[in-house]
């Protein structure tokens, strides 16, 4: 039998979706609101860097962004807002929960003609081949079972010359600071967690993943296996979080 971990527990592989939808599904309707709490908005800055990565074009040129794992629908909105009229985006998601809220966030932003929500897995997307321009992913890649075949499907949805964008959390490269956030995260996280959204534990789970993924030269190395070019990394806040790219070429 095929195993993979969650966080610090090694579970059956086909086990793990549903234990990352059971996550998901208890934090949809606070999941905004606990990333403003948990980064002190920091998320905001970080996500501002990856629009600037994907780059939409401000004038009409058609230009279509697929977002994974993005369910409440924030960094599609962000793309959509700094592109120009041209700019479309398809949100992929597979958890039911989230995906409500993002169209929800939609109507209130009367963004649903340009904003699109669809459920799906990052490991078999349900979309044709080379139809993007760009694909993003911010803080979803190290929920995935098989993040090989995520890249894979990444690469494929691509069209040429098309980018691949990934934001997500890294190790801490700062003295000192290292010893902070490991405090702050396997502490403070959790009972923030606790406090907002009434359980701890899909927070604890969240920090646990967050040790268990890639370091950056090697998520680099997982992009170039997966065919992109010119695959690079900048850590941001202190190594915090990682802002990953890739061209399919």
């Amino acid at each position: 039998m095929s195993e993979t971990h969650f966080g610090f527990a090694t579970v059956p592989l086909e086990e793990k979706q549903r234990r990352v939808d059971d996550v998901f599904r208890t934090v949809a309707r606070r999941y905004d609101l606990m990333n403003d709490l948990m980064s002190g908005g920091l998320h905001r800055a970080w996500k501002d860097a990856l629009v600037t990565a994907v780059d939409p074009p401000k004038n009409d040129r058609p230009f279509e962004l697929i977002d994974v794992a993005g369910g409440t629908g924030d960094v599609a909105f962000r793309v959509v807002a700094a592109g120009g009229s041209g700019t479309r985006a398809t949100v992929v998601d597979v958890n039911e929960e989230m995906l409500a809220v993002g169209r929800e966030h939609a109507v209130e932003r009367a963004l649903e003609d340009v904003v699109s929500f669809t459920a799906g897995n990052a490991e078999d997307l349900p979309v044709a081949d080379r139809g993007y321009e760009a694909y993003s992913i911010a803080f979803g890649i190290r929920n995935v079972s098989r993040i090989e075949r995520a890249l894979a499907e990444a690469f494929r949805v691509l069209k040429l010359g098309g980018r691949f964008v990934c934001l997500e959390f890294s190790s801490v490269d700062v003295p000192g600071l290292d010893a902070l956030y490991e405090l702050y995260s396997f502490n403070l996280i959790p009972a923030l967690g606790r406090a907002v959204v009434g359980n701890a534990e899909p927070y604890r789970y969240l920090v646990e993943s967050i040790r268990r993924f890639p370091k950056p030269e090697a998520f680099a190395a997982m992009l170039r296996a997966a065919g992109f070019r010119r695959a690079s990394y900048r850590r941001m806040s202190g190594g915090i979080v990682a802002l990953h790219s890739g061209w399919r070429l």
